[in-house]
């Protein structure tokens, strides 16, 4: 199901830029991109807001340059979200229905869903999103859309993600104070995952490594439903702060140094290898061997990839990642990252570009730096076509009773007033009190058998 003539922005706010980007679906299913903007991000430090008038400048750059290009007036985003202050549980709901016979409605499944947003979270915490791995009706597991089914009791097992207060209200402070409606906060693996990963590899058991400038996320997917999510406090401008202290230059110049010579591998590079940087102000440039820059850059690589490592070993699914590691975001960018990747965990790694649902003419965002904003406009496009099909649920959908046949169109006789009417000595009486509950009137009518027959009883033996 496509939207028509909708469009729909993600919006990355990133620590070393924010990215805006406009899509909309064509009439094959694929993204076409509109057009995007990005801009600096001096207020985010390890995708966390730190400096509020910095971001929310950012984000209406980046909003002007998408809507310039586009041609579109934004007013709603979906945003991203990471940081280190992000945790996720496992938690089972579990709801009893009125009725066995009535066939489970979607109302029933987003009841169920929305009752894990009353779960206690600790002081300062809040849930942010509940993602349904697997339902269970009547004891029947294994079920992935249980509407239609028949059932009394149902229950499914749920990802339940969990951020800081504060930061969630951070970003949409920013968020609004730059003229904007939230549609959505989602969490930045799960949107890249949404853009790079295929539906087989999903299948077969993979975890998805996004390597941003502040931080590394992880996702995992086994069977279709995600597993396991974490964020490691390192990035990008980790390894650019040890180019700096490493080589004695400044941060500028680190960062010019690792995109455009830096390399995961140090045994990649030859010894004779220099790269002369400019000095400052007069000063004689300074000479740096690329295969010295190269071990710096794998030695806080292998750093990242060990801590990625023992998150996925911790989640218990480490034998089950059949099609391995994909790795995105701006840091997978780094010549032989893939190679590193697989030489310390030894898994199988390819690099995930965002072009699995993207229409032709994209080429500006193919980049792995753009997988998370491509997969927010795919998170937004769910969010509408879900709530579209809640829309189109009618009230009278939700609990279907099963209709009770009409009776028989029997002409009734005339009843005479020359009848005597006669009842026997065991009649019984139906309860008057309309009102009881069946169980109550059920009781009473048993209870008026009994007392009646016993009588007729002792009457026949005198």
């Amino acid at each position: 199901m496509s939207i028509p003539n909708e469009f729909v922005v993600g919006l990355d706010i990133g620590t070393t830029k924010i990215a805006a980007l406009v899509g909309r679906k064509n009439e094959h299913g694929k993204l076409e991109i509109l057009g995007m903007g990005k801009a600096p991000s001096p207020g985010v430090n390890r995708g966390v807001v730190t400096h509020i008038t910095p971001t929310v400048e950012s984000i209406r750059e980046a909003i002007r340059l998408a809507e310039e290009k586009s041609g579109v007036t934004i007013r709603e985003v979906n945003v991203g979200i990471a940081g280190q202050h992000i945790r996720s549980i496992q938690h089972r709901g579990v709801k009893i229905r009125d009725s066995f016979e009535d066939e489970i409605s979607r109302q029933d499944v987003e009841a169920l869903r929305k009752d894990m947003f009353k779960l206690v979270m600790q002081p300062g915490e809040k849930i942010i999103n509940v993602i349904p791995q697997e339902y269970i009706v009547d004891n029947e597991q294994g079920i992935t859309d249980p509407i239609g089914m028949s059932g009394g009791r149902l229950e499914a097992n749920f990802h339940v993600i969990i951020a800081q207060v504060a930061a969630v209200n951070n970003i949409k402070k920013c968020v609004e104070k730059a003229g904007l409606n939230v549609l959505d906060i989602t969490l930045e693996p799960i949107a890249s995952a949404q853009s790079v990963l295929h539906e087989e590899e999903k299948e077969a058991g993979i975890a998805l490594v996004d390597i941003g400038g502040g931080t590394t996320d992880l996702a995992i997917f086994q069977d279709n439903i995600i597993r396991h999510t974490a964020v490691i406090p390192f990035g990008g401008n980790v390894i650019s702060e040890d180019i700096k202290e490493g080589c004695s230059i400044i941060r500028r110049q680190a960062e010019l140094l690792k995109l455009k010579f830096g390399s995961a591998l140090a045994s990649e590079n030859l010894e004779n290898e220099i790269v002369s940087i400019p000095g400052l102000r007069g000063r004689p440039a300074k000479e740096i061997s690329v295969k010295n820059l190269s071990r710096i850059i794998e030695a806080r690589m292998t750093e990242i990839i060990e801590q990625v490592y023992y998150e996925i070993k911790n989640s218990g699914f480490e034998s089950r990642l059949i099609a391995g590691l994909v790795v995105t975001g701006g840091g997978a960018q780094m010549k032989h990252i893939a190679q590193l990747f697989e030489f310390t965990t030894g898994m199988d790694t390819r690099i995930g570009y965002p072009t699995e649902h993207l229409a032709a003419g994209a080429e500006e965002i193919t980049s792995p730096s753009f997988s998370t904003g491509v997969g927010l406009v795919l998170e937004g496009y769910q969010i509408h076509e879900y709530q579209a099909k809640l829309a189109d649920t009618k009230p009278e959908d939700t609990y279907q009773t099963t209709p009770i046949a009409p009776a028989a169109d029997i002409p009734a006789e005339p009843i005479s007033d020359d009848v005597e009417e006669t009842t026997s000595e065991l009649e019984i009486e139906e309860p008057k009190d309309e009102m009881t509950s069946f169980g109550t009137k059920r009781s009473s009518w048993f209870q008026d058998l009994f007392d009646k027959t016993r009588r007729y009883l002792e009457e026949d033996e005198d």
